[in-house]
């Protein structure tokens, strides 16, 4: 495994655990702004795994397609940026 996979990994499974432990926090009826403070550290933390896979995609896959000069397929890559993006803006 690469390095840069094992370190997405690494970080997915500390927010695996922070989340098993939010869960925790919910069964031990702990004060709410305790727990909404970690699950915005959650989403923190999910969103910098977001980010690396983004560029990760950008320095690989799309530098494939545009290197590979077929057209179709720099536009197949192009639209899935492109679809991302309006996801996120939903």
């Amino acid at each position: 495994m690469s390095d840069k996979i094992s370190a997405k990994v690494s970080r997915l499974n500390r927010i695996a655990g922070q989340v098993r432990g939010v869960a925790q926090m919910i069964e031990d009826d702990r004060y709410c702004i305790d727990i909404l403070h970690q699950i915005q550290a959650i989403r923190s933390a999910l969103q910098k795994v977001e980010t690396q896979v983004l560029k990760d995609h950008a320095a690989c896959c799309v530098a494939d397609a545009i290197a590979s000069g077929d057209e179709e397929t720099q536009r197949e890559k192009f639209g899935e940026l492109i679809e991302l993006v309006e996801r996120t803006r939903r």
